[in-house]
């Protein structure tokens, strides 16, 4: 608290002087005040350009994938009749289609039992449920007899391809089976054993479940058709084309198409497959927008007004005006690396105008669209162009240079298998030939095969792909086999869909294997090898990808067949969108401008609050000492007129002595 004292006994204005005194002192702290508030301002002013680069990097990220500038559209002339969208793999041109039918899903219904109540029993035994040549048995107890009991055993058992589901028709309840796949390929057959009542065809017990198309009520054909298995057939162009599901992904290259109605007798509805040109424009639009936004944000920070001769809070800061450079500076270089015809943003139109933005030629756009389609997305994206046609881009890391790059193959990618010693037997018999037990991938299942003189060894083949690829183990883990009959010895052949040293089929037992497969010969499966820019690149399943510490580190390339030898060169190139979502990441980093000048200003005012605290003390330091100076000083004047006062009384006296 400041000392105010007045001169009580001098009568001067102490507080007065002292005030004078201390404003005088003070002006160096009303200095640092400024200084404050306008670095203050420019901290709030890369705060404007931070979240104008972090909006210019959002909306360039957006712009690197390369489906924005690779699609095709596809449009239906009535798209009542069916759905269409195409990939980049897909021919632009003009189609007409005919649906001709529908694919629906096989659906059974209990026919003439009686069900008052869900309740109900149906009866006890084992329902053979067979879907697409799978059989899968579900056991009905004592526990699960009842309508509602069959219905739930067979939901639970997620193996059978059945859905079950209760409906009241407000005479009885009906239990309804529908095969969880369309087409007739999922036709349902449903065998019933070891029924309570001892009969395993009748229309009683659980037998009243049971439906084989080629017998009768009461022998075996007891549940009703409410609706048949059907396939998807369409016209495309005139030829017939038959699917099992709706969803029709390879009747025309890159096209899927979704069906949803038939078509009138005879009548097409056109479909037209046109490169998308609309999501082009607006792409490129959307990338010059985003410049000029953070170009402008840049400039109007740090910009100089010659008619009030008055800057921008940023007018000459080094910083600032180096991000505004760095970002002009990445679009005026050509694309390295990039094969084609376009390398620079002004064949496509994009050019820069007198005042640092960007502008768009509409009609050069277009004529850019019309004769470079292909070659627009490396301006934008990260694009790898292998010249061969059997090795696929994949990816890239920000280790990656642009460049070209020859592409060695040493050795291919191999699938692993096992060989059967001789030919299967075709009949499987329960309890006697149907298990099998694999490990494939070293995800290790367990399977019955169905009861069966199987017509032909590619029948026996195909049921044993379906049980080993409906093992929940093998599906739960995405692994998947194909069976195959080798020509001339009619082995069978299972082999991992997997590529690579972690694809295998091994360990194989089960009461199936002898007949099955004799003594089976496995091979495990290889990875591919070879190098990438003359160094040798790291190999998994088809993968090659380029190895640390050269220009080609983390290229990542499919090689899915061909020789091995010089496989022809992969040329890699960074698109401008690319290049400025790098650069922004730069821009914003811990160490990049933006936070070092940031953090170099709020040093700077911590400097000053230093500095004010010591101006502060110095000025209560002052006060004190001039208080304690003019507190001595009218102590002082006080006696001095103490002393006045008292001569002035002896004086006065001396002077009246005087007079007498």
């Amino acid at each position: 608290m400041a000392i105010t004292a007045t001169g009580i006994g001098s009568g001067l204005n102490v507080d007065g002087l002292i005030n004078q005194l201390l404003t005088l002192e003070s002006k160096p702290v009303a200095q640092l005040d400024r200084k404050e508030a306008a670095f203050q301002a420019k901290i709030s002013a890369y705060g404007s350009i931070k979240g104008a680069l972090s909006s210019f990097q959002t909306a360039v990220r957006g712009l690197t994938d390369l489906a924005r500038f690779q699609g095709l559209k596809a449009t239906p002339a009535d798209s009542t009749i069916y759905t269409a969208s195409a990939s980049s793999t897909a021919a632009p041109g003009d189609y007409a289609i005919e649906v001709t039918q529908l694919a629906q899903a096989h659906k059974l219904v209990s026919n003439n039992a009686t069900f008052a109540s869900v309740a109900d029993v149906v009866g006890t035994g084992t329902l053979n449920i067979q879907v697409n040549g799978v059989s899968t048995q579900v056991v009905i107890g004592s526990t699960s007899n009842t309508l509602a009991g069959v219905r739930d055993a067979i939901n639970n058992t997620a193996s059978t391809g059945v859905t079950a589901s209760i409906v009241n028709d407000g005479v009885t309840n009906r239990l309804v089976l529908t095969a969880r796949s369309s087409g007739v390929a999922n036709s349902l057959k449903i065998t019933v054993s070891g029924d309570g009542d001892g009969n395993n065809l009748d229309n009683s017990g659980l037998s009243r479940l049971a439906y084989d198309s080629t017998g009768g009520l009461g022998t075996g054909k007891n549940l009703a058709e409410t609706a048949a298995a059907q396939d998807a057939s369409i016209k495309v162009d005139g030829l017939t084309i038959t699917k099992s599901t709706n969803t029709i992904t390879d009747a025309i290259q890159g096209v899927t198409l979704n069906l949803l109605k038939k078509s009138d007798t005879g009548v097409t509805t056109g479909l037209n497959v046109a490169r998308d040109t609309a999501t082009i424009k607006a792409s490129v639009n959307t990338f010059v927008k985003a410049y000029n936004d953070i170009n402008k944000a840049v400039a109007d920070l740090t910009a100089y007004n010659a008619t009030t001769r008055q800057g921008a809070i940023l007018q000459g800061d080094a910083a600032a005006l180096s991000i505004q450079r760095q970002i002009r500076n990445a679009l005026t270089a050509p694309i390295a690396g990039l094969s084609g015809n376009l390398t620079l943003l002004s064949q496509i139109g994009v050019s820069f105008q007198k005042n640092g933005s960007l502008a768009v030629d509409g009609a050069k756009l277009d004529s850019a669209i019309a004769s470079n389609f292909n070659d627009i997305a490396g301006l934008f994206s990260a694009v790898g162009k292998p010249s061969d046609s059997l090795i696929n881009y994949v990816s890239a890391t920000t280790n990656t240079k642009a460049g070209t790059y020859e592409v060695q193959i040493n050795n291919l990618a191999t699938q692993g298998n096992a060989k059967g010693a001789a030919a299967p037997d075709l009949t499987i018999s329960a309890g006697s030939n149907d298990t099998l037990s694999l490990a494939v991938d070293d995800v290790t299942a367990s399977v019955t095969l169905a009861p069966a003189t199987y017509g032909s060894y590619a029948a026996l083949a195909a049921e044993v792909q379906a049980k080993i690829n409906g093992a929940s183990a093998l599906s739960a883990a995405g692994i998947a086999v194909t069976v195959t009959v080798e020509a001339g010895t009619n082995k069978l052949i299972i082999t991992s869909n997997r590529y690579g040293s972690a694809s295998s089929v091994a360990n194989i037992t089960g009461n199936a294997q002898s007949s099955l497969l004799g003594t089976p010969v496995s091979t495990a499966g290889v990875d591919v090898a070879g190098s990438i820019n003359g160094v040798d690149a790291a190999g998994n399943g088809q993968e090659l990808t380029g190895a640390t510490g050269n220009a080609a580190e983390g290229i990542k390339l499919r090689v899915i067949g061909g020789a091995t030898g010089d496989r022809g060169t992969v040329s890699y190139s960074q698109g401008y969108a690319y290049q400025l979502d790098r650069l922004a990441d730069q821009l914003l980093a811990g160490s990049g401008p933006v936070t070092s000048r940031t953090d170099g200003i709020n040093k700077s005012i911590a400097d000053i609050g230093k500095q004010r605290d010591v101006l502060n003390q110095r000025l209560v330091n002052l006060e004190r000492r001039l208080r304690s100076q003019f507190t001595a000083l009218d102590g002082l004047v006080s006696r001095l007129r103490s002393t006045s006062d008292f001569l002035t009384q002896q004086l006065t006296s001396i002077s009246k002595i005087s007079a007498k």
